[in-house]
């Protein structure tokens, strides 16, 4: 099955989930940042931050 054709079968479970990011300091939904906004985020790099290791 194509992908399309999976999601098409499946709409009926699918919900809506908001993205938010932290701006200077709160949080918004990405949804209503302007295009050049949206553009930035986008763009961004992600990263899992691990824990310190640290020498024993």
């Amino acid at each position: 099955m194509r992908r399309e054709e999976i999601l098409e079968l499946l709409k009926h479970k699918r919900t809506k989930c908001m993205v938010y990011t932290r701006v200077m300091g709160y949080h918004r939904p990405v949804e209503s940042f302007n295009i050049g906004k949206k553009g930035e985020h986008i763009e961004r790099k992600q990263f899992k931050e691990e824990k310190c290791k640290i020498a024993v």
